[in-house]
């Protein structure tokens, strides 16, 4: 296996205009001897966050990107450990701090204008520099969720966390999903205190400085923050700093860690526009394209999680892969409700799942499954991850969903993770490509799986209860299994024991065809739009 039987070269990452891979001495679109670790749940992602920001000193750099920032949101449940006080302390011992937040719409609209904007004063007062982005599309947003710690002389400690969880309210949960006491609300389905499902990767290595690189080009493209007059006035208003202040010198990238053996692309989404990013000013499809290379090679079996799993061309990529290859299975996790439940927004955000569950359910019919998550005490678990694995050979963790919004409009993040080293348990060797199953996407998988099932960990070396699920037929059987058997316990009026396991089968939802009708519309033009260029469109490409 060669990481471009897997990877995009960069001619096929189709932005030229980018320094994403041109950076690389070697021309390649991809770093290697890279150490990639998943940190599942914003509890775990907290935790090690706040340890690695305290370690930094006078001079180091510290570089964030996000949806939405709360400066109230607790790092760890002790005082001074807000995610405001963290970064403000670092940035008052003199540590580099720079981040860019979308400055998102107004607070009536449920938005986080407000909560952006305080964060970013409070970095500013203490000597950092956080600046609001609103250089996107109409109705779109910088999704971007990534954080990148720099330490002259001390490289060894660089690092950056990639992937789907926001430094904001709802996010510090864990397995035991219990919510957080931070809760933004969100259907009432979820309860008061929202259980939380979100994955996070710590990325050591010369990768590194690729996430750098991401940060860098858009902190320094000389667009103003903000086009609207509106968005001009309420700089002016606020006093808001608009001007990217220069950033010290991009240090030479990490060494290759010891026994690091993850090759790391980062995908990534930009949209088109009529005034462009000068490092994408066609835009950018690269996690597009990366989904529909590996998808092709996909022989056994897909393991998706998601938050939305929505629109037609997109999730034709998925039923092309079903249809295409008799033996290949998917499961899809995604969440029971959605967040938004109104009278507009349910059904517009329904009709995307229905029209992608019925397209993959006609590709792959039995072999294809989809599933949502409660908590031990029967609460739906709000699943906003954002991770696949196909065949156990290439994963990826990041901040794009699998919809037209996240592959086309918004700015998006991903982690494409190859691993060098086999995985000594039973070799997958599907369709005679010669992509045996490694160590990484593996244990990503059973990992995440352990948790749906309430099996104990993995054990790479073998012996772990979830070692069974290796085996791509048993782990479509597993899921199947313990899903009908909590569903039954429900229908039983839950008496009895509780099975273990906390999958519940999802049951596509059914409009009526007036609200088909009116949803129809805005879904395509408000939930799930479309960002590529016209020619694109017309012909239906990435």
């Amino acid at each position: 296996m060669e990481p471009e039987d897997w990877l995009l070269t960069p001619a096929e990452r189709g932005n030229p205009a980018t320094l994403i891979d041109a950076r690389h001495a070697d021309g390649a679109a991809w770093s290697c001897g890279n150490l990639v670790r998943p940190l599942v749940h914003g509890r775990s992602y907290f935790a090690e966050l706040i340890g690695a920001v305290r370690r930094q000193r006078r001079g180091d750099l510290l570089l964030f990107t996000d949806w939405r920032g709360d400066p109230d949101e607790p790092l760890e449940r002790e005082p001074g450990g807000s995610v405001g006080e963290v970064l403000c302390a670092a940035a008052s011992r003199g540590v580099v701090v720079k981040g860019l937040v979308w400055r998102s719409h107004l607070d009536r609209l449920q938005f986080s204008e407000r909560e952006n904007r305080h964060l970013g004063a409070e970095i500013e007062e203490a000597g950092g520099e956080c600046l609001l982005d609103m250089r996107v599309r109409p109705g779109g947003s910088h999704h971007q969720k990534f954080v990148v710690l720099r330490h002259p002389g001390r490289p060894e400690l660089d690092v950056a966390y990639v992937g789907g969880i926001d430094l904001c309210h709802s996010r510090h949960d864990d397995d035991g999903h219990a919510g957080d006491p931070n809760a933004q609300p969100i259907a009432p389905a979820y309860g008061p205190r929202p259980p939380w499902h979100d994955l996070q990767v710590a990325v050591r290595g010369p990768a590194v400085g690729d996430v750098e690189a991401v940060f860098r080009e858009r902190w320094q493209d000389p667009s103003p923050l903000s086009r609207s007059l509106p968005g001009r006035a309420r700089q002016l208003i606020h006093r808001q700093d608009t001007v990217a202040d220069p950033l010290p010198e991009q240090a030479p990238d990490p060494a290759p860690v010891p026994d690091g053996t993850h090759t790391v692309q980062l995908l990534r989404t930009y949209p088109a526009m009529r005034h462009g990013y000068p490092f994408a000013p066609q835009g950018e499809r690269s996690i597009a394209r990366g989904y529909r290379k590996a998808l092709a090679r996909a022989r056994s079996l897909v393991y998706l999680e998601d938050q939305y799993l929505w629109s037609a061309p997109v999730v034709a990529s998925f039923a092309e892969a079903l249809a295409g290859q008799p033996q290949l299975r998917m499961i899809a996790v995604v969440p029971l409700h959605p967040d938004q439940d109104g009278r507009v927004a349910g059904p517009m955000n329904l009709l995307g799942r229905i029209e992608a569950l019925r397209q993959l359910r006609a590709a792959g019919g039995e072999r294809f499954a989809v599933y949502g998550v409660e908590n031990h005490a029967g609460t739906p678990v709000y699943v906003h991850a954002k991770a696949c694995v196909i065949d156990d050979v290439w994963a990826t963790v990041g901040s794009d969903n699998v919809n037209r919004r996240s592959w086309t409009h918004d700015s998006e993040l991903s982690c494409a993770v190859l691993d060098s080293a086999a995985d000594p348990r039973a070799p997958l060797d599907p369709g005679g490509l010669g992509d045996r199953a490694r160590v990484y996407p593996r244990e990503l998988r059973l990992t995440l799986s352990a948790e749906h099932l309430d099996l104990g960990p993995a054990a790479p070396d073998g012996g772990g209860a979830a070692d069974a699920l290796c085996d791509p037929a048993e782990a479509f059987r597993a899921f199947a299994e313990s899903a009908a058997a909590l569903d039954a316990w429900h229908d039983a009026g839950r008496t009895g024991p509780r099975p273990a396991g906390r999958l519940r089968r999802y049951r596509a939802p059914v409009l009526s065809r007036g609200a088909t009708l009116l949803s129809t519309p805005l879904q395509r033009l408000i939930a799930d739009p479309d960002g590529r260029p016209r020619a694109m469109r017309r012909a239906d490409t990435f």
